[in-house]
């Protein structure tokens, strides 16, 4: 287990304190459209942290090819027709490249910054000419007016119960996860990131901020640095 994360519930535990179950479990919202409206048709897409396949799967159905990787062997036993990688996230290096790297779930807050200097290193190794990489965020306010909840359509409850500093710039998050029959808990460390903060991670890494493309800047297109723009179903 990484240091400050742990997890409770049924089934396995990944290092971050993930339940496996529990991720197989959890809906998924708009994030696959966002993803096919932002890059070409058909794409190859390297997804870094894919977890249970909760993304790996729309897309695949959307006809893009998918290189699916996690540190959790039990995460990618649940992946479904992708190439799938076992592998720490920051130490990857397939030697080859993709039209787009994914770094979803909120991992470019990582608490450590070595990490996340590896993480975004990784995107760049990655990342073919005139490539993508696609980035999700925290909102704003995500730390704070706690404890919040949300009560999803198929029934279960997500509860973010508190975020506290532990240490300078690093919060400890404290979630529940709500089922009839089960409940989940995951504490996890994150580090909060300005807008300026995380367009300074990206231009570290070689990347800029290409487009963010929601409104509330959760979800972002990055370049390398000096990269085209390219042509994509928003833009055409």
């Amino acid at each position: 287990m990484r240091a400050g994360h742990q997890g409770t519930g049924p089934g396995p535990i990944t290092p971050d304190g993930c339940a496996v179950e529990l991720y197989s479990r959890l809906s998924l919202g708009a994030e696959p459209d966002i993803i096919a409206a932002a890059v070409p048709p058909g794409a190859s897409i390297l997804e870094l942290g894919c977890g249970v396949g909760r993304m790996t799967h729309p897309l695949l159905e959307r006809g893009f090819t998918v290189t699916a990787v996690d540190e959790s062997a039990e995460m990618l036993e649940r992946v479904r027709g992708a190439r799938t990688v076992h592998a720490s996230i920051e130490d990857l290096d397939l030697g080859e490249t993709f039209d787009v790297v994914l770094l979803a779930s909120f991992l470019v807050h990582t608490a450590d910054i070595e990490v996340r200097r590896g993480l975004l290193r990784t995107c760049t190794r990655h990342l073919a000419d005139g490539g993508r990489v696609l980035i999700q965020r925290e909102g704003a306010g995500y730390h704070t007016n706690l404890p919040r909840e949300r009560v999803d359509p198929s029934g279960y409850t997500v509860r973010i119960a508190s975020s506290e500093p532990v240490a300078d710039g690093v919060n400890s998050v404290f979630a529940e996860y709500v089922f009839p029959d089960a409940t989940w808990t995951q504490t996890f460390r994150a580090r909060p990131l300005t807008r300026q903060q995380f367009e300074d991670a990206l231009a570290e890494a070689g990347l800029r901020v290409d487009k963010y493309l929601t409104e509330d800047g959760i979800w972002v297109r990055a370049a390398a640095t000096g990269a085209e723009a390219p042509t994509t179903r928003e833009e055409d």
